[in-house]
């Protein structure tokens, strides 16, 4: 007699990940995995990017707050002050470059776009060196990873096509974002040659198009309706370049 198997939601996925699951189910939970190798990569997906997340901030998360920083003293200053404060850390982040950042009006809400690009291209590095599983959704699926992805992002989430730049669409797959989730597209050059497009919720209003290097990875960000995308790829800006315009002409046509 065959057992029956108990079927698992994508939300207790997510809740076994995260160590919330109930203990009632962990059991029919890790039954399911071992019957469904997809959805086993998936969730080892989602752990390495937990861990990626927690080995980058969780130091920081646990760092103490400095003295000058602390609420009490921030109310008791001027307005001016703080403000002075801000436009000297906005020098400091322009001057110090230790990742190669290269911001064009970086005035416009620096912090968001630096955070912002900084978690796209930690996704790019991740995922573009992957072989058998790069993306959670093939690209042959592209009507189905549009409209997931547009479901669980809450804004239309359309693959452009870049056929134009010699780029194929691999696929793509569903990421924690800095405002909830965020969706991420892989495309590939017949030479092996990868760009990723990388959308979420965003607060800068940055319109025009800003340029970020980090080691040997750029990247080119801007902002849409409350929507960021960053174009990631290598070193070759001018080829960034074209390919984030294709991407940004799509999203204006489409009205995304």
């Amino acid at each position: 007699m065959t057992e029956r198997m108990i079927s698992v939601t994508e939300d207790e996925l997510h809740a076994y990940v995260d160590g919330e699951l109930p203990g009632e189910r962990r059991a029919d939970v890790e039954a399911w995995l071992a019957a469904h190798p997809d959805d086993a990569e998936r969730v080892q997906s989602w752990r390495a990017m937990a861990e990626m997340l927690h080995a980058r901030y969780d130091m920081i998360a646990q760092e103490p707050v400095p003295r000058r920083l602390e609420i009490e003293r921030l109310v008791r200053r001027p307005r001016q002050w703080i403000w002075g404060a801000a436009a000297a850390a906005v020098i400091a982040f322009v001057a110090g470059g230790g990742a190669g950042w290269v911001a064009h009006g970086a005035a416009s809400a620096p912090s968001a776009f630096q955070s912002f690009t900084l978690d796209a291209l930690d996704a790019h590095r991740l995922y573009v060196v992957e072989v058998r599983h790069p993306v959670e959704v093939s690209g042959d699926e592209r009507a189905h990873l549009q409209a997931w992805l547009t479901k669980r992002c809450g804004w239309a989430v359309r693959a452009p096509d870049l056929e134009a730049s010699g780029l194929k669409l691999v696929g793509g797959r569903l990421l924690p974002g800095p405002n909830g989730p965020a969706s991420f597209l892989m495309y590939e050059t017949a030479s092996g040659e990868r760009f990723t497009i990388y959308t979420a919720r965003t607060t800068s209003d940055a319109t025009q198009m800003r340029y970020a290097t980090q080691d040997k990875d750029g990247a080119l960000f801007w902002a849409d309706r409350g929507v960021g995308y960053v174009v990631s790829g290598g070193s070759d800006r001018d080829r960034l370049r074209k390919v984030a315009q294709a991407v940004y002409d799509q999203a204006e046509k489409n009205g995304s």
